[in-house]
């Protein structure tokens, strides 16, 4: 471990609260059988942790990044991703992207709760992959990985954000009936942000699938449409 990986570890440790570190494994779900079984927790708030990132993010050499990133505490992890996305959008050049977005690819095994995957995959695949070629969101998609699964629906939200919906359309389609509720979610999820730019393009989306959806993915996509509406959606009188 290089002296900077210490020093930065030491000051999330500096920042850790009792309270936190004790409620956060209940709340990231780390109990036998749950989504993130043997996680453990520092207890550092996401604010905290991007104020320790800003401060590194410039200097930390990419072996240093990996080994952060392949840290047992989820603070950790999260910092060092949040330190990449940072280093990305400062990246000059295409090839100092795609250097980045490999080195997010080849370390998603540690890319492993849901809190990671939103803050990182739409900022650095979405940005990268946006104009190009996205087999490889469908190969994850159609992966048995849950948070491959979610990287790869939410890395479209950079592609929602710019007006683009066809790839996110398809991999809702293909995620919706997932079996389990952080995928519908995040399915719901993205549908709404695709609502908030082009509601018309959500509502025809969930005429022709909102009878199949899990609830949840269905309450998520509708939250802000009309009550009425989502009334209407809820008891299947679309």
């Amino acid at each position: 471990m290089s002296l900077l990986t210490e020093q930065i570890i030491e000051s999330l440790r500096d920042k850790a609260v009792r309270e936190k570190a004790a409620f956060f494994p209940s709340f990231f779900k780390t109990g036998p059988g749950q989504y993130g079984e043997g996680d453990l927790f520092l207890g550092v708030t996401v604010p905290d942790q991007r104020v320790i990132a800003r401060q590194f993010y410039r200097e930390i050499s990419l072996d240093d990044l990996s080994e952060l990133i392949q840290n047992a505490y989820h603070e950790v992890r999260l910092t060092a991703l949040i330190a990449l996305v940072y280093r990305y959008e400062k990246a000059k050049s295409e090839s100092e992207q795609k250097e980045l977005a490999d080195f997010y690819l080849h370390h998603l095994d540690w890319v492993n709760n849901w809190d990671l995957v939103d803050t990182s995959s739409h900022a650095i695949l979405g940005h990268f992959y946006w104009k190009k070629d996205k087999s490889l969101f469908y190969h994850m998609a159609g992966s048995h990985d849950l948070w491959r699964q979610r990287v790869a629906m939410i890395s479209s939200y950079f592609w929602i954000k710019k007006g683009d919906f066809t790839d996110a359309l398809a991999l809702a389609a293909m995620l919706k009936n997932h079996p389990h509720d952080l995928m519908h979610k995040a399915v719901g999820w993205m549908l709404r942000e695709i609502g908030n730019r082009d509601f018309e393009v959500e509502v025809d989306f969930l005429k022709s699938h909102y009878q199949t959806m899990p609830r949840t993915a269905l309450r998520y996509a509708i939250e802000k449409f009309p009550e009425e509406l989502r009334q209407d959606f809820l008891k299947g009188r679309v």
